[in-house]
């Protein structure tokens, strides 16, 4: 399914042009117009998925090793140093576009500013405990 109104729909699908860094029959790999990076790219489905709680199984099943390949040329084709994989789900998460998408991030060395982290917290073992059994004790439901 597509959604006529989503922007990443009609990028993924040839509707609006962009530059490609790869594309098959479920996914399309575009640079990103708002780099946090050189070389910052977005891995796109073709199918619409508002975020990671739509996506079905067997397409989520390929993001990853389709993101390894990817981060694997890339490296090599832009030398950084290392690479962040992010994927947003939510506007209190940061996401913006209600497509599912995993930001793909090169890193190099001489940044001096982090993108993607946070200040470690402090959490008790009887915290981690609850927050164990919450997740244990939790039922979904699947259609």
């Amino acid at each position: 399914m597509k959604d006529s109104n989503c922007i990443f729909c009609k990028i993924a699908n040839g509707e609006i042009p962009a530059n490609a860094l790869y594309e098959d029959e479920d996914f399309k790999i575009i640079l990103d117009r708002g780099p946090a990076t050189k070389g910052h790219a977005l891995l796109l489905p073709k199918e619409h998925y508002a975020n990671l709680y739509e996506i079905e199984d067997e397409t989520a099943a390929k993001v990853l090793p389709l993101a390894k390949k990817m981060a694997a040329k890339m490296t090599k084709a832009f030398g950084c140093d290392g690479f962040n994989l992010v994927q947003n789900n939510g506007e209190c998460a940061g996401q913006t576009v209600f497509h599912f998408h995993l930001h793909m991030i090169p890193r190099y060395a001489e940044e001096k500013e982090r993108i993607v982290c946070w200040t470690p917290g402090e959490i008790t073992e009887e915290e981690i405990d609850v927050l164990a059994e919450k997740v244990k004790h939790c039922t979904l439901i699947t259609s």
